[in-house]
């Protein structure tokens, strides 16, 4: 029995993941250059913002339609990481329109996929091709993960910034608030909000200092006022309290997220890194 990584680029691991594997997918993520900060420096401008992906390729979605999960595969998968290991949840594993192939989820972990017999783990694009125009087999799927656990979260769990006057998009931010990215996105916060683009903000703190920091926002009476008090340089401090600050950091480790600000869609597509206010509005609107 093998245990494979398919992968083309090797990028540092990840700060919060807990064992082997979660290493090694964290540190195998494709990566393009963003403006954002990375887990690993402030100063840092590498931020994933999925696969890469040529302009002439097309995005499918490619799951087998009206496909669940096939017990098989996961149970085989879930067995052959126990052999090699490593201890992962899986949660489900759906046929994809290429044979043999399935799209994986897991707990804390990006999305994957993994064959029938679930001897193999396989990240980055599959590319169909000899039908017409070449079809990106896995972006649309990605974005699909995205967007149904991006749904998932209940909005009392996030600080929100409305749009001003009628809604045209919605972006989730995963933020930190030591991020200077971070805090440049958030000084066009009413620009950006003026487009008609809510912003819903997630933690994601890059290191474990920033934890506390975090929290603090998250346990504040008046979460606004704690993160536009954070964002402007000053020390936020609260009562200790039973905050989603953990639960999100999983979050961005299963939607790949290794930087901040990671902006996400409503449909799941990540489309930055740090974006001005208005190329931020027209890439929301258009995604």
């Amino acid at each position: 029995m093998s245990l494979r990584f398919i992968s083309t680029n090797k990028n540092p691991t990840d700060k919060f993941a807990c064992n082997k594997l979660s290493h090694a997918m964290m540190s195998a993520l494709l990566l393009i250059v963003v403006a954002g900060c990375s887990n690993n420096s402030a100063d840092a401008t590498n931020n994933t913002v999925g696969s890469t992906q040529s302009s002439s390729v097309k995005g499918s979605a490619t799951l087998v339609a009206g496909a669940d999960s096939d017990a098989s595969v996961v149970k085989a998968l879930q067995k052959n990481l126990t052999s090699s290991g490593i201890e992962e949840n899986i949660v489900s594993a759906v046929a994809t329109d290429m044979e043999g192939i399935y799209w994986v989820t897991a707990e804390g972990l990006p999305a994957f996929f993994t064959d029938k017999s679930g001897t193999h783990i396989i990240q980055g694009q599959i590319i169909s091709v000899g039908e017409g125009e070449p079809v990106d087999i896995s972006g649309a799927l990605v974005a699909r993960t995205a967007q149904e656990a991006l749904k998932a979260v209940d909005k009392k769990d996030m600080i929100i910034y409305p749009a001003k006057g009628a809604t045209k998009s919605v972006v989730y931010s995963f933020t930190d608030a030591d991020c200077p990215y971070c805090t440049k996105l958030h000084e066009e916060i009413d620009e950006i909000n003026g487009l008609g683009i809510e912003v819903r903000y997630l933690a994601w703190p890059r290191s474990e200092g920033s934890i506390p920091k975090m929290e603090a926002i998250w346990c504040s009476e008046d979460r606004v006022a704690a993160m536009n008090q954070s964002k402007a340089g000053a020390n936020v401090s609260s009562p200790s309290c039973s905050s989603p600050v953990q639960e999100q950091i999983a979050l961005g480790a299963r939607l790949g997220v290794r930087g901040t600000p990671a902006i996400f869609t409503e449909s799941g597509n990540q489309i930055g890194g740090y974006l001005p206010a208005e190329q931020l509005a027209q890439a929301a609107i258009a995604n």
